[in-house]
């Protein structure tokens, strides 16, 4: 053991992660220089999206289209189920 007390100070006194986790706390993380977040929750050179936000939404589940397209399936499936009830 060393009888030296560890220079913590400059991590301590660094500017902390913006993100949430998923128990709702903060991260604690440190950020990384020039930005606001840390190296796993976006701060790390090329991570994050694409520009132009090129791959949302690719596989067309969410268009107005589809919900519309569920909602009026989802409709007529109550209606044969309350014709059903009625035939018993």
């Amino acid at each position: 053991m060393s009888n030296h007390a560890p220079n913590i100070h400059p991590m301590l006194a660094s500017r902390r992660c913006g993100a949430k986790t998923r128990s709702g706390g903060a991260c604690r993380s440190p950020a990384v220089r020039g930005k606001t977040r840390c190296r796993m929750h976006g701060g790390a050179q090329g991570s994050g999206g694409q520009k132009r936000n090129r791959n949302a939404r690719r596989h067309g589940l969410f268009t107005r289209d589809a919900i519309t397209e569920r909602q009026q399936i989802q409709a007529l499936l109550a209606e044969a189920r309350k014709l059903l009830q009625t035939m018993k």
